[in-house]
């Protein structure tokens, strides 16, 4: 198990560009799969969840070649489906959220689909209902096997239908929809989710051929094609870092430039910091964050009521980010209620900042209020394990602005999500240190 170690209360400042977004490229890379031809992506961020993908593509048998950094082929012209069955894929498939993904694609292209219960991060349940289905609802018959935790499905043919998603689920329209673009006739997803990421797959998939109208709207129309051609794709900035990064030049009172961000696909993120005081200028497509030397501010409610920051679906405030909102919000002048309505375990790492001595209420696994500082009592170093990507770089942002020297175990979790993030980190001046476990 690595650690970093921080040492805090240093200000910052410089450049840094954000990675390709790890979100979007879950999904795109499972999309390869829907072709013989070659397909070709750039922007790949090197994290372990992508990468540990990609090394499961290459045991499903695509052809992965990697020509530059974060620019990769993919050709999945001998796909071997006998490895859906091993149990070396039972194995591989549980570490990783994103497997899901895959059975999607594979059931679209070649009639079935298995997957173990994958693992990821522990922030609650995280249901599989809405893929499944989806899958139902196109023709597939759904099989599980209690004892192995191994879910399939399978169909001769695939016909389009008309389906309400109970969730707008990302994850869960983004795998019907790769599964019914090779469906028969067209079929109609509503309260489909409607995030960049989405948009971004189905643009990359009517460039492979696919006819989807709709993207960027709650409600998606397929018509079935018969196959799919390559392509070639860029991810776009992966906006949770975008706001990581934000947070931190707050709470070091840094100046940072958070270079080619963009901007028109950030939705709500911009504003969200704005309301709790954070001063964001757009040069072209940077982001430019001045040191907030005197701080910065709550905005109440016009009826002068605490402000509630919550998460919602696209194009309301991503979840992924209440967890930095909520860091930054202990050093605020002024309070608010931040309200997780998505996972029922993402606020419990706050016990780890109110050891570091933040004033924070959690009234219940949902929602906690949060007193801010105004730095006139600054966040006393500690020792800490990281329980999930974000609650883990949130963690990281605290130990950052803190006094003294603190240490973050289990630092996997955060190298699951954010690229090489100590070194990047030490470019603009920070004071942290990787050491590796046995």
């Amino acid at each position: 198990m690595a650690t970093f170690i921080i040492e805090g209360g240093h200000q910052l400042k410089g450049e840094i560009q954000p990675q390709g977004a790890k979100n979007e490229a879950l999904q795109i890379l499972c999309a390869v799969l829907l072709t013989a031809e070659e397909v070709k992506i750039d922007n790949i961020p090197d994290i372990i969840d992508v990468n540990k993908l990609i090394a499961l593509l290459k045991k499903l048998g695509v052809k992965v070649n990697k020509s530059s950094k974060g620019s990769y082929t993919f050709k999945a012209d001998e796909v071997n489906l006998k490895y859906l069955e091993s149990a070396e894929f039972k194995e591989d498939g549980k570490g990783l959220r994103g497997s899901i993904m895959i059975v999607g694609p594979l059931l679209g292209r070649f009639g079935k689909g298995y997957i173990p219960k994958p693992g990821g991060d522990k922030i609650g349940r995280r249901r599989l209902d809405t893929h499944f289905e989806g899958f139902i609802n196109l023709g597939a018959k759904f099989r599980y096997n209690k004892e192995d935790l191994f879910y399939g499905v399978e169909a001769d043919k695939l016909t389009g239908t008309y389906m309400l998603l109970d969730e707008a689920s990302v994850t869960g329209t983004a795998n019907i929809v790769m599964a019914a673009v090779l469906a028969e006739g067209t079929t109609t997803i509503y309260n489909a989710a409607c995030e960049p990421y989405l948009q971004q797959l189905c643009k990359m998939l009517n460039r492979m051929g696919a006819k989807i109208s709709g993207v960027g709207s709650n409600m998606l129309i397929i018509e079935g094609v018969d196959e799919l051609g390559g392509t070639s794709h860029r991810m776009l900035p992966d906006m949770i870092e975008i706001g990581s990064w934000i947070g931190l030049a707050a709470m070091t009172k840094s100046e940072l430039t958070i270079t080619n961000v963009s901007w028109d696909d950030l939705g709500q993120i911009p504003n969200v910091f704005r309301k709790i005081g954070i001063n964001i200028e757009r040069q072209g497509d940077d982001i430019h964050i001045p040191a907030h030397i005197n701080g910065y501010e709550v905005q109440n409610y016009i009826d002068g009521s605490i402000l509630t920051v919550a998460d919602a679906p696209w194009p309301g405030f991503t979840p992924d980010l209440l967890s930095i909102i909520l860091t930054v919000l202990t050093q605020a002048r002024g309070s608010a209620v931040v309200h997780q309505k998505m996972f029922e375990s993402r606020l419990f790492f706050v016990d780890k900042l109110i050891d570091m001595g933040a004033k924070i209420i959690l009234c219940d696994p949902h929602r906690a209020t949060v007193i801010g500082h105004d730095f006139k009592s600054q966040l006393k170093a500690t020792t800490m394990t990281s329980p999930d990507i974000r609650a883990g770089v949130s963690l990281l942002i605290a130990a950052l602005s803190a006094k003294g020297t603190s240490t973050i175990h289990n630092i996997e979790q955060i190298d699951r999500g954010y690229e090489n993030i100590d070194e990047r980190l030490r470019a603009i001046g920070a004071k942290i240190t990787r050491i590796d476990g046995n």
